[in-house]
């Protein structure tokens, strides 16, 4: 008898100590870690799109292939960009021409209006010389016509007193005749005079002009810093279409560079709807890339389990589909509940509330990805089970 009672005590003692065991593993998990099995690894489903429009000539993947960052997806037929490259090239070399001439012509303006002033205003003053001698020579002309007038007007009288003398026999033929020529010369020296005299007056007149003419020279002249300011515009106007053209070179290049399309990160390829001959527009979706590299875990926890849990805690993250645990890290917690972030949030317009326990998105990062994932295993949408140790 005293063997089965002993037997049942250390039964008894085994059952408690096991539930005693299990008490604490709970207790000690309930109290310093926090885990769900509402998780899922969350990643980049990149679309990748053409930049420009063309025609495919080659497609270098195909569904569900592994690439690298820069590797070769697609190519489109490049001549019409090669074509904008060699326009763009010539624009530039003709812009580049014009600019080099507009700086050459600044300095050879400022030297040649600097020269034109001081040329013009030798104009004005020769000018202004020149009529001054006109206006002199005029005045001699009309002391040359007041003196051949006189002459002519005494040579009349004498002509007149020598008439009734030659009549009478007073004075010779020869004499009269000589009054007669006297007279004769005389009127001709006042038809100089006065011809003299017409000649002065023109001379003025066309001094006048050349004055005139100098002096709008000279107000041309002034304008010198205003023409050498404006073919300074022209240059900057110069450099900028030098500029304008580079840009749009630049641009051609861009395009050019675009007819080759590549994967923008690793990954896999999925949803692959590009064929070759199939023209493409700017914008349109050519297939999915699902990143590999910068992936993340969502985690919604209970609202229960959240007053322990903040940024920066140790998380273990096991992994049905590959076996591992993995090792990261707290993150961010949700600014809202799951089922207020939806798509449509309830409302509780009637009254009839009933408290349910809510569950907030927390992200986790990866600690190591690459050194614990080095062959790529971890896929988007792959369930885990992260365990946040909050003490």
């Amino acid at each position: 008898m005293e063997q089965p009672r002993s037997r049942r005590r250390w039964i008894l003692a085994a059952v408690v100590a096991v539930i005693v065991v299990v008490s604490i593993g709970i207790w000690w998990h309930s109290t310093y870690s926090e885990n769900t099995d509402d998780a899922q690894v969350n990643g980049h489903l990149i679309q990748v799109s053409s930049r420009i429009n063309g025609q495919v000539l080659k497609v270098d993947v195909e569904e569900n292939q592994v690439v690298k960052q820069g590797d070769a997806i697609a190519e489109l037929d490049p001549r019409d960009y090669e074509v904008a490259v060699e326009n763009a090239q010539g624009a530039l070399a003709s812009a580049q021409a014009n600019a080099a001439a507009a700086n050459v012509n600044v300095p050879i303006t400022t030297v040649n209006t600097g020269s034109n002033l001081s040329s013009a205003d030798a104009n004005v003053t020769g000018s202004q010389a020149s009529v001054g001698q006109a206006e002199k020579q005029l005045d001699a002309a009309h002391a040359r016509v007041a003196q051949a007038q006189a002459n002519f007007t005494k040579a009349q009288a004498d002509l007149e007193r020598y008439k009734p003398l030659v009549e009478k026999d007073v004075i010779s033929k020869q004499q009269f005749d000589a009054a007669v020529a006297s007279a004769d010369a005389t009127r001709a020296a006042v038809a100089d005079a006065r011809a003299s005299e017409q000649a002065a007056v023109d001379g003025v007149k066309v001094a006048l002009e050349r004055e005139a003419q100098a002096q709008a020279g000279l107000k041309y002249a002034q304008t010198g810093p205003q023409q050498v300011a404006a073919q300074s515009a022209r240059a900057k106007q110069a450099q900028a279409q030098v500029e304008q053209a580079q840009a749009q070179l630049d641009m051609a290049k861009l395009n050019l560079s675009y007819t080759r399309i590549v994967a923008p990160a690793a990954g896999i390829i999925t949803r692959k709807s590009v064929e070759i001959d199939q023209n493409v527009a700017a914008g349109q979706n050519l297939l999915t890339l699902v990143s590999l590299e910068d992936l993340w875990i969502t985690a919604n926890f209970k609202e229960t389990q959240l007053q322990h849990m903040a940024a920066g805690q140790a998380v273990e993250i096991a992994v049905d589909a590959t076996g591992k645990t993995y090792h990261g890290k707290v993150t961010q917690i949700g600014g809202a509940t799951g089922s207020v972030l939806s798509l449509f949030p309830p409302e509780n317009a009637t009254g009839n509330y009933v408290k349910v326990v809510q569950r907030v998105p927390v992200r986790i990062d990866f600690n190591d990805l690459a050194g614990e994932d080095p062959s790529h295993l971890l896929r988007p949408g792959l369930s885990v089970e992260p365990k946040v140790k909050v003490k």
